[in-house]
């Protein structure tokens, strides 16, 4: 099973790679931390059936752990605001040319007992906990405290997001 997982990570690196940068994302430069990583999600998708996050405790019940499925429901803001997601397979461009370190990142899932009953979809579109940020160019949206710093449609920058509510 090792020489299996150990070349579905190599594939599975080289698609993730592809995909991330023609989105406008980049995975980790340390190519070994990396396929650690991209191991681990192979390790976890033969486990559970999904690749869950291999930095974070998968329950083995795909609907609790939707929010960590890589690419986790955190990547764009810690990116955004820390170099690099929890895990560290995705960085952001000014950590790829050396502009900026990577820092330490808090975790921002919440417990098991506050997650519960927490995913309730509101009633009406007024009653989002977020703002919700529209790509004037596309028109992709997405509900979160500031518009992600690339369109992952479109690629445009954050300046091409406008509040939408």
């Amino acid at each position: 099973m090792k020489e299996i997982i150990e070349t579905g990570t190599e594939e599975l690196h080289a698609r993730l790679d592809k995909e991330a940068e023609e989105a406008g994302y980049h995975l980790n430069p340390d190519a070994r931390h990396a396929k650690d990583l991209v191991s681990g999600m192979l390790v976890n998708e033969k486990r559970y059936g999904y690749w869950a996050c291999p930095c974070r405790l998968a329950t083995g019940d795909k609907e609790d752990d939707l929010d960590i499925i890589c690419p986790c429901d955190y990547r764009d803001q810690d990116v955004e605001e820390y170099g690099a997601c929890y895990c560290g397979l995705y960085v952001s461009e000014s950590v790829i040319e050396g502009e900026k370190s990577v820092a330490p990142i808090p975790e921002r899932r919440k417990p098991p007992e506050e997650r519960k009953g927490s995913e309730q979809m509101p009633t009406t579109i007024f009653s989002l906990p977020l703002p919700v940020w529209r790509c004037r160019v596309c028109g992709y949206l997405c509900a979160r405290d500031g518009p992600p710093g690339v369109c992952p449609i479109c690629k445009v920058k954050a300046e091409r997001f406008e509040r939408f509510m």
